[in-house]
């Protein structure tokens, strides 16, 4: 005996036998009922929802068949069941055979709500982040001045004799250029300053702006500068905004 086999069996023929009880009720439930507009036969195409074979209308039997039996009101569909119009007692179908029938008018609304209220949420999350935004950090213009000990740093690090002769050329170089380039090569993992690739083919002066750029970068905190011996190590910061 294969019992997985046989149960798919069982599940298959209860599976059908549903769909011709479903079927023969139905018919015997719209056997005393005619069309409305044209009078021909109904078939059920949906739980409470029937179709005449004639003109096509469409209707729901119990709305249009059915009636109260306390006051003789007329039923509507609320939510998922039938009450009446009058006295607002319930009222149960006779047109649903083993399903539940919907308002689809009350759950379209109810969705769209739904919908405006996480708008809503969304919108009020972005006013509140909006309003507890940090300003925007304008970078200062660059002064060698403000940074005491810089041509010092400089004369020492590029072993240039005298380091203020080169500040003109200092003052007229492209530091976003040099920040771009910089941003693109320090990352979260520490890298040496000698290991960042050079800009311009005069490597002393390349070496002297590179400098100057991440000064500039550790100054307005973007970066982080620390010492392993005699070499300088550069590490992007880690902040949240």
């Amino acid at each position: 005996m294969n019992i997985i086999v046989q149960a798919g069996e069982l599940a298959e023929a209860t599976r059908v036998f549903v769909a011709h009880s479903r079927q023969y009720y139905y018919e015997v439930m719209l056997s005393g009922y005619t069309c409305p507009q044209c009078g021909a036969s109904l078939v059920m195409v949906a739980e409470s929802v029937c179709r005449c074979v004639s003109c096509r209308h469409t209707l729901d039997p119990t709305v249009t068949f059915q009636r109260c039996t306390v006051c003789g009101g007329k039923p509507r569909l609320h939510i998922c069941r039938y009450r009446c119009r009058r006295c607002g007692r319930d009222i149960p179908t006779r047109f649903v055979f083993d399903g539940r029938v919907f308002d689809r008018e009350y759950f379209r609304d109810r969705m769209a709500q739904s919908r405006r209220r996480k708008q809503q949420k969304q919108q009020r999350w972005q006013e509140i982040l909006a309003a507890n935004r940090s300003e925007i950090l304008e970078k200062p213009a660059i002064d060698l001045d403000s940074i005491p000990g810089l041509a010092e740093a400089l004369d020492s690090l590029a072993a240039i004799p005298e380091v203020k002769a080169w500040l003109p050329l200092c003052r007229g170089f492209d530091l976003k250029r040099y920040e771009s380039h910089l941003q693109a090569h320090i990352g979260p993992i520490e890298i040496g300053f000698d290991d960042i690739p050079t800009l311009e083919e005069n490597l002393r002066l390349d070496r002297i702006w590179r400098f100057i750029a991440i000064i500039f970068m550790a100054h307005a905190g973007q970066i982080e500068i620390f010492h392993e011996g005699t070499e300088i190590m550069v590490i992007a910061k880690n902040e949240t905004d």
